[in-house]
């Protein structure tokens, strides 16, 4: 292991800190945020869910509404359906390559978006996660404009999550926060294991 001298690291320490106290002291914001996780990588629906926990630790109204997932269950649903403050809909019917039709898979989408619009419309839901939305959006099986308006227009304090790879880029720009999640091994891509529960399901 590195020998750190004592002293250098409490100075460096001490001269991070009052970085961080003056960063702390102009962040005088109090808006909803709205955050955007995207990329290839596993783990946005899961972040995504994390906030969702976090969120009802500190006793707030969170609403899910699912794009594409639907044809099967998952953790998160058994686990987050049951809690109070909760407001759960899975609206997908599996993913394009096992639907088929793209004409259903538009008019599933648009019945799930009319679900997230009434709930971001909505100041009661302190946080609303829509999950997979970015392939929805990706596909063209929703108004792109239309969406970014009704995100925009929601309660001043209402926090917005939107998860799926492929964010576009007008949806990244409109974002507060953005995360990119990057693959760098894959059990089932590059191991040919299987989704397990508690891990993807």
């Amino acid at each position: 292991m590195k020998t750190v001298d004592p002293q250098r690291h409490a100075e460096r320490m001490a001269h991070k800190q009052k970085i961080m106290h003056e960063r702390i002291a102009k962040a005088d914001k109090e808006q909803g945020v709205l955050l955007v996780l995207t990329g290839p990588g596993k783990g946005k629906s899961s972040s995504g869910f994390g906030m969702l926990a976090r969120a009802l630790g500190h006793g707030m109204q969170v609403g899910v509404v699912q794009f594409i997932k639907g044809a099967f269950s998952t953790g998160e649903e058994a686990f987050f359906r049951q809690l109070p403050g909760v407001e759960y809909h899975v609206m997908g019917e599996g993913y394009t390559w096992d639907t088929q039709d793209r004409e259903r898979d538009i008019q599933t989408a648009e019945a799930a978006w009319e679900v997230a619009r009434r709930m971001l419309a909505d100041p009661s839901f302190d946080m609303v996660l829509l999950d997979e939305l970015n392939i929805a959006l990706k596909n063209g099986y929703l108004d792109l404009d239309r969406v970014l308006d009704d995100l925009q227009a929601r309660p001043a304090l209402q926090h917005a999550i939107v998860t799926g790879r492929h964010a576009p880029d007008a949806l990244i720009e409109l974002a507060d926060t953005v995360t990119e999640m990057k693959v760098v091994k894959h059990a089932f891509k590059d191991q040919g294991v299987r989704a397990q529960k508690g891990v993807e399901l």
